[in-house]
């Protein structure tokens, strides 16, 4: 069997992706976007004037040369201020500090600044506008043009410098975030302040200059003017309405005089009475100004509290579970121009207050007055949207090859090809790190999960390979005598063939004489290529009896439907929807390739509170019903007739499937039973001897006298209580046996719900989840609504790959070893993974740790085993085979993390723990976790830095926003706006899903409708979820694998609202559909198109949800603006990111 050929379309090298440009300039000329891949270093940093800015910062090397080696790719938030001329302290370094390239090495290009850029002098500080900069002699490092400072080439671009302006990371939050207070919808403004650092640049100082304390910098509140781009205290590029720059050093405005105010500008507020670093008096739109003093707080008025430190705008007092805000430390600003000193001590203003900058010394006339200082810029933040588009420009339908150890893949919201070379496709496995740490020391002080999350029956894209099938014969795969690794690619032949040695354990084995063949002068058998098991990643084998239940060949699976006739399933539909479509239905059964039609056999049973089970003999013309009322003991009253033949049984089968709805029709049965339907199930399969799976058709809470009834326990006041858990923790151990009866019986159980009340899903999952199976939810289930939905859904589950009876092993190469599995799995071992079923979309959590050191030449490997029943009833081995790299450095192991994998991984431990410890711990656990995990990178990997900075890895700048998003997320959010059983639901649907799923459930795509450029998957480009995204002219779909919102601007186009939903106004619009009727317009068919393509990379069908702007709706649809403010004093994504950087300075102080 010859392998794919080699060389087709080459991938580039390991972890080769481009930074990423948040200006999305032009690429510059000679510059290749690879250059400095996964090494450079995105850094917002916090200049002398309060501005950040974006730095792209090159590897250092010596003068003159490039570098070979790049440090770690980091992203930094509130850099320290270079000094003014002549102020250097001598024991400070180099203008150019080793590190990298600071972009305000140089003075800018000449000519007009670009939009975002600074308009200060070659640093970016205030002082630079006086003086150019005395030269430097000591040789810089190069820039990422390969320049040794200054400005770039003529005809190239400079990386921007100022996008993120007027943003300041380093103060503490605006808001303990997650308390369970409420509060203010607008959220409030934020301070922030840092410290001049020991080895960093003194900030300017002279006469009339004094330090600031915490808070001085205050954003501006209701009614006052907004900061404009620019360095704070300096004046920002021009815009509309301001005058032009004058003559002087370029880019600037011409200063004012020694001593002198500046001048206002047009549209800028007249001087005031006061001094500098006094409060201006309240201008329009602003409160008087109360005893005290200018710019003073006010005192507070009758039933007001005494003044905590912060004001109207700005941050509240800590909350619970918050640590306190301290005075000042490292994260302060730097004294600024204009502002009295004492020495040795700091002097406070009330947090809150704003202040005019005083004038420097030498300054000149005609500068206008600094801006007030403005609350941070999410856009300016690591942004989920720009990271998923940048990986798409570099590896959208490109080829990733899986040639080497540890090759970081593109990430899961890529479309892209896999050409198969040795190791298993990221579709098959995916890693928390590529890298792995070689000690246990280095992953426990860094606590990053280390894991994997592997999907072994994934679906491939038509244009790639399956696994091969490959057949050993009757000897059997080969495998280690020791470890039984089965071969692989990355076993190595010795002794000219004869034999072999594992990489997992180092046994060497002798090679079968059936097996054996010639190697190379490379060491290489000359038959490679032809052997599967020698030159890919994944492949399978043929099992013999040995792997077989009592060493007999298995029998193809069948399929059971269990359907509830009690009178609210009759009444809503559903029963009759099932029948209609059942009959055309089970035609799709899947199939192994080659075979004509599918061998799955079929039965059926209905019940209410008794069971009734059908004779389906091929030998009958009408079906025959056998009722089993002693549901406490229940039988299957026959063997032969019950699972039959589709095609044999035809007939009989479409008379049962027309007569079902008819015999029930005049039910008034309410009482339910659920138990004893699924131990029916089980006693058919282990009587004829098949594994299969059990479709439950639910409509509610099994009351019925029999072994499992529920009670409602749904106790609203638990909620965000020591207490909570007791409402998902499954009650008695009926179910728990059950589960395990089940799998025993390799019966796998999906289950259909249709609740219109309490169900207790919490309870009812416990057999779906072991058993590989898993749940769908209907809520008040209506046929024109949620018809099409739910045979969709059950449409592709009859469909989609799937295999029976299998038993999952990972294997792991000396030094590591599996220690935990997550996933709807069950163990009846400590390595052994048993599933009744696993099929295409189910994916299984795997934690590693270490046993021992491991050699980093050697490298870890993989290798992940299933054998499985297939749907003809033959018995297979599939196996994946993994080779990652070690590494003894903190810098190799962060830039080769996976954040995606890494929630997937974080997210399925905090779900399992929900069941024993209080959900107000996970939260506070998994902040203290990944604050731990960003300060080991700051204090081990990054360059040194004030403590202001927030410096977060490349490949892991989105933490902060997905560990936000996962906080959010109603499985783990204490919230009483979601019913117990939706967060049951979650959890359970979170505790099967692949790494793209979770990655879709915690951070939604939001996609124009109306407005962006189609691209060639067929979507437009995704913005970020906020509100502040949202433009009332157009229209927006979120989906996030569960529901698909449809969200129509109030002012949008009434001719687009005419096109798609045939009525002439957004008033009109039927927002209580299930789907969107199509016209012959192109607005109508766009619309489908997207909905469509959308909808074809999800597991299941995706309920629709129309919102119009400020209608009752709307508050459901915001809810998943994860980005924003959450109900119940969740935090926004701004306010989170600054608590995790207070936190961070915590840990490091």
């Amino acid at each position: 069997m010859q392998a794919p050929p080699p060389g087709a379309n080459p991938q580039a090298p390991p972890g080769n992706y481009p930074g990423y440009n948040y200006n999305q300039q032009p690429q510059q000329p000679g510059f290749h976007p690879n250059q400095y891949n996964g090494a450079s270093n995105v850094t917002y940093t916090h200049g002398a004037g309060g501005g950040l800015q974006t730095t792209k910062q090159g590897p250092p090397a010596t003068s003159g040369s490039m570098p070979t080696r790049q440090p770690p790719a980091t992203t930094s938030m509130n850099g320290p201020p270079p000094p003014p001329p002549g102020q250097q302290n001598m024991n400070q370094p180099p203008l150019m500090q080793p590190g990298g390239n600071q972009m305000n090495a140089g003075p800018p290009p000449p000519g007009p600044p670009r939009p975002g850029m600074s308009t200060n002098g070659p640093s970016g500080d205030p002082s630079a506008t006086m003086q150019q900069r005395p030269p430097v002699t000591q040789p810089s490092p190069p820039n990422q043009y390969g320049q040794q400072g200054g400005p770039p080439p003529p005809g190239q671009y400079q990386p921007p410098t100022s996008q993120m302006q007027n943003m300041n990371l380093s103060g503490p939050p605006t808001m303990p975030p997650y308390s369970q207070a409420a509060t203010s919808a607008s959220g409030p403004q934020q301070n922030f302040r840092q410290a001049q650092q020991p080895g960093m640049f003194p900030p300017p100082s002279g006469p009339g200059m004094q330090p600031r304390g915490p808070g001085m910098m205050a954003p501006p509140g209701p009614g006052m003017p907004q900061q404009q781009p620019g360095v704070p205290g300096m004046m920002a590029p021009p815009g509309p309405g301001m005058p032009q720059q004058q003559p002087g050093v370029p880019g600037m405005m011409a200063p004012p005089g020694p001593g002198m105010m500046p001048p206002p500008g047009p549209g800028m507020p007249p001087h005031q009475p006061g001094g500098p670093g006094m409060m201006p008096p309240p201008g329009p739109g602003m409160p008087p100004q109360q005893p005290g003093g200018p710019g003073m707080m006010p005192p507070p008025g009758p039933g007001m509290p005494p003044h905590q430190p912060g004001g109207p705008g700005m941050m509240p007092p800590p909350g619970p579970g918050m640590p306190p805000q301290q005075p000042g430390g490292p994260g302060m600003m730097p004294p600024g121009p204009g502002m009295m000193s004492q020495p040795g001590q700091n002097q406070f203003q009330q947090p809150g207050m704003q202040y005019n900058q005083g004038q420097r010394q030498g300054a000149y006339p005609n500068q206008p007055a600094p801006a007030p200082a403005r609350r941070l810029d999410p856009e300016m933040m690591p942004s989920p949207i720009q990271v998923i588009e940048a990986d798409k420009e570099v590896n959208q339908n490109r080829v990733f090859r899986t040639e080497g150890r540890g090759l970081l893949p593109p990430l899961v919201t890529t479309k892209y090809d896999v050409e198969d070379l040795g190791n298993a496709s990221p579709r098959f496995i995916r890693c928390s790190t590529y890298n792995l740490p070689a000690t246990a020391d280095m992953l426990k002080t860094c606590q990053l999960p280390m894991g994997i999350c592997v999907k072994p029956m994934a679906k491939l894209p038509k244009r790639e390979e399956p696994p091969y099938l490959v057949d050993p014969g009757t000897e059997g795969p080969i495998r280690c005598k020791r470890c039984k690794t089965y071969m692989c690619p990355q076993f190595g032949f010795i002794d000219g063939g004869r034999r072999f040695q594992c990489h997992m354990c180092h046994a060497i084995t002798d090679t079968p004489h059936h097996y054996f063949d010639h190697i190379d002068h490379m060491n290489q058998r000359t038959d490679r290529d032809s052997r599967p098991e020698l030159c890919r990643g994944s492949y399978e084998f043929l099992a013999t009896k040995d792997y077989c239940r009592k060493n007999k060949d298995p029998l193809s699976p069948a399929f059971i439907f269990a359907i509830d006739v009690s009178y609210n399933s009759i009444k809503s539909g559903m029963v009759g929807l099932l029948c209609q479509n059942l009959q055309t239905l089970i035609d799709t059964f899947p199939r192994d390739y080659g075979q004509e039609r599918s061998s799955i056999r079929v039965g059926f049973l209905t019940y209410s509170n008794v069971i009734h089970f059908y004779n389906l003999n091929s030998s009958l013309a009408q079906p025959q019903m056998m009722v089993v009322s002693d549901v406490n003991d229940i039988f299957v009253p026959l063997q032969d007739g019950f699972l039959v033949d589709v095609e044999e049984s035809r007939h009989v089968i479409t008379n049962l499937l027309e007569q079902i709805p008819d015999m029930f029709r005049d039910t008034r049965e309410t009482e339910l039973i659920f138990a004893p339907v699924i131990q029916a199930a089980v006693q058919a399969l282990q009587s004829c001897e098949r594994a299969g799976k059990l479709f439950v058709f639910h409509s509610g809470l099994p009351s019925g006298e029999a072994p499992g009834k529920l009670k409602v326990r749904d106790d609203r006041k638990l909620i965000g209580t020591e207490k909570e858990k007791m409402l998902f923790t499954p009650v008695g151990n009926v179910y728990e046996k059950l589960a395990k009866d089940c799998v025993t019986a390799a019966c796998s159980v999906d289950l259909f719900l249709f609740p219109n009340q309490y169900a207790d899903v919490a309870t009812l999952a416990q057999v779906p989840q072991a058993t590989g199976g898993e749940i769908y939810k209907y809520n008040f289930f209506r046929l024109e609504i949620d018809g099409q939905r739910f045979i969709e859904d059950l449409k592709y589950n009859l469909q989609r790959d799937i295999v029976f009876d299998a038993v999952l092993r990972v294997r792991t190469s000396t030094g590591i070893r599996p220690v935990d599995f997550l996933g709807n799995i069950s163990m009846s071992n400590t390595t052994d993974v048993d599933l009744a079923a696993i099929d295409c979309d189910k994916a299984i959590t795997v934690e590693l740790k270490h046993d021992d050191k491991i050699a980093e030449d050697q490298g870890a490997h993989i290798q992940v085993a299933l054998l499985y029943t297939s749907v003809g009833g033959q018995r297979r081995l599939r196996l994946h085979n993994l080779s990652l790299s070690v590494c003894t450095t903190y810098a190799d192991l962060y830039r080769s993390c996976e954040t995606d994998v890494i929630m997937n991984h974080v997210a399925k431990k905090a779900i399992r723990a929900g069941l024993s410890v209080p959900t107000t711990k996970i939260r506070e656990e998994l902040i203290s976790q990944f604050c731990m995990v960003l300060a080991i990178y700051r204090k081990n990997v990054a360059a040194p830095t004030g403590a202001g900075q927030l410096i977060l890895p490349e490949c892991m700048k989105l933490v902060p926003a997905y560990v936000n998003c996962l906080l959010k997320c109603d499985a783990i959010s204490s919230s009483h706006d979601v019913s117990t059983d939706e967060r049951s639901y979650l959890r359970h649907l979170i505790m099967s899903r692949d790494v793209a799923d979770t990655q879709a459930l915690f951070y939604p795509t939001l996609i124009p409708v109306t407005t962006g450029e189609i691209r060639e998957d067929g979507l437009p480009v995704a913005v970020r979820c906020s509100e502040e995204r949202l433009i009332d002219r157009h229209a927006y779909i979120l989906e996030n694998t569960v529901n698909m919102y449809l969200w129509i601007g109030q002012n949008i186009n009434s001719e687009w609202v005419q096109n798609v939903f045939g009525v002439p106004a957004i008033q009109q619009i039927d927002v209580d559909v299930g789907s969107l009727k199509v016209f012959d317009n192109d607005d109508s068919k766009f619309i489908h198109q997207l909905i469509s393509t959308v909808q074809s990379s999800r597991p299941r069908r995706m309920k629709l949800v129309i919102v119009r702007q400020r209608d009752k709706l709307e508050p459901l649809f915001k809810h998943f603006l994860v980005e924003d403010r959450g109900s119940g004093g969740a935090a926004s994504y701004v306010d989170f990111l600054c608590h995790m950087h207070k936190e961070i300075r915590t840990l490091l102080s």
